[in-house]
């Protein structure tokens, strides 16, 4: 039987340990404390946060203890880790927002609930953060640190040119005592992150070697690369978040299900719990129809696994009526091969209408919106006007243009704004609206 740590080693997600041997010998007897940090900047989780997630998830599997530290205390300070520009400081309602929004994604990927000893929790460094005297925190924390050492850390040379302030060059001794305190409390010994945290888990674990005499170690997940070298999550239209009110579980399951061809086995292998053997052989075929299949199944299981299983159900539908009536309208246009209509449906939107509101005509001003390719009327209006609005791949000429019966091809219209964003209008009649609703 593997491992907890051959189960990381083999799924990718270890990039550097305080001590492999050591790490692989802690985790082989559980159950085992250990934490991950989250910064409350945000009222959500984004893609960036996955590979600390499943981590935390795959070691909780194994019988291992998760606690997640919501940075309550420091994120009033803010960490400069990765950052050229200092972090808005937020106020404590913000923070205590954004906590409680964070909470209820994580309680998707871990167990908060059992009478289990590995049950996970949620703990704020505000808890002992805020209470802290400056001077006893100094004489007894500072003490142990050079300011030699600390600009030595990566964290701290990428801002030193643009410029440090005190309150940031605070951080590494606040999340140093972070560990130290969840070592006294909860018997803590293992912090997980990111890269860019190695500095602040290196000065964690020899905090506690120097002032409790004890042994603790460190994990990085890799940072979540694209085979291109850009970071996952990243789209025109910003961040890919974890919040069904920032990016929907429809355009969640699109953007997995649009990862380029050379990275689908690293996203089935660090992001899903489908098993390595079943991993390899959904990877293992030849670009093409058949690699399709083995995306679909990525967005699937990730969508399910951040949104439920019936929000990646009606994702998975609307997708496949969307592609379905792309490939239809493709093959009949211009002899556009129908494989080729995978590679621009990238974000597309549908909506449904009924036969007796086609009959009497829809403006198409009403259908971009409807279909979210403009967010205003006026919007739809400059697309239009530039050219940039299609119906079935035929240009839109006027804004007093009307789509009707005769637009829709077995029931499907097709929109698109520009060459890559599509929209669907699907066509019901009236019996199939009521057999629906009911």
């Amino acid at each position: 039987m593997k491992s907890a740590f051959d189960i990381l080693e083999e799924r990718g997600l270890v990039e550097n340990t305080t001590d492999p041997d050591a790490v692989r010998k802690l985790l082989a007897h559980p159950p085992v404390s250990f934490y991950v940090g989250f910064d409350p900047t945000a009222d959500s989780l984004h893609v960036g946060h996955l590979l600390p997630i499943i981590t935390m998830a795959h070691l909780q599997r194994a019988g291992h203890r998760p606690i997640a530290v919501v940075g309550g205390g420091t994120g009033m300070v803010g960490d400069p880790s990765g950052k050229t520009e200092l972090r808005e400081i937020l106020s404590v309602r913000q923070i205590r927002q954004n906590l409680e929004a964070q909470k209820k994604q994580l309680q998707r990927f871990l167990d908060f609930d059992s009478d289990h000893t590995n049950v996970a929790l949620m703990i704020n460094n505000a808890d002992w953060l805020l209470s802290l005297k400056y001077i006893d925190f100094l004489r007894e924390i500072g003490v142990h640190f050079t300011v030699n050492r600390m600009l030595a850390a990566e964290c701290f040379k990428q801002r030193w040119e643009k410029g440090l302030t005190f309150i940031e060059f605070n951080y590494m001794l606040l999340q140093a005592y972070d560990f130290l305190e969840l070592y006294r409390r909860e018997k803590c010994r293992l912090q997980i992150g990111g890269g860019d945290q190695w500095g602040n888990i290196l000065a964690g674990a020899d905090l506690i070697r120097r002032i409790e005499g004890g042994e603790a170690h460190g994990l990085v997940v890799p940072l979540l690369l694209t085979a291109s070298g850009k970071k996952f999550g990243k789209t025109e239209k910003g961040a890919v978040w974890l919040a069904a009110e920032r990016t929907s579980p429809y355009d969640f399951y699109q953007y997995w299900r649009n990862v380029d061809d050379k990275d689908v086995e690293k996203c089935l292998r660090m992001l899903t719990f489908i098993p390595m053997d079943e991993v390899r052989e959904l990877a293992s075929v030849e670009p093409g129809s058949a690699l399709n299949e083995a995306k679909k199944r990525l967005a699937f299981e990730l969508t399910k696994l951040v949104h439920g299983q019936a929000a990646a159900e009606t994702a998975g539908q609307a997708a496949e009526e969307l592609f379905v009536a792309g490939r239809e309208v493709r093959e009949s246009v211009d002899g556009v091969p129908a494989e080729r209509a995978l590679e621009t449906l990238e974000t597309d939107r549908q909506m449904s209408t009924t036969e007796e509101v086609m009959a009497a005509g829809m403006p198409i001003i009403d259908a971009l919106v409807g279909t979210k390719l403009a967010s205003t009327r006026s919007e739809a209006r400059r697309l239009i006007e530039q050219g940039g609005a299609y119906i079935n791949d035929a240009r839109v000429d006027s804004i007093e243009q009307v789509l009707t019966l005769n637009d829709a091809q077995r029931g499907r219209i097709l929109l698109r704004s520009g060459k890559k964003k599509h929209g669907l209008i699907v066509v019901r009649s009236e019996t199939e609206k009521e057999l629906n609703h009911e």
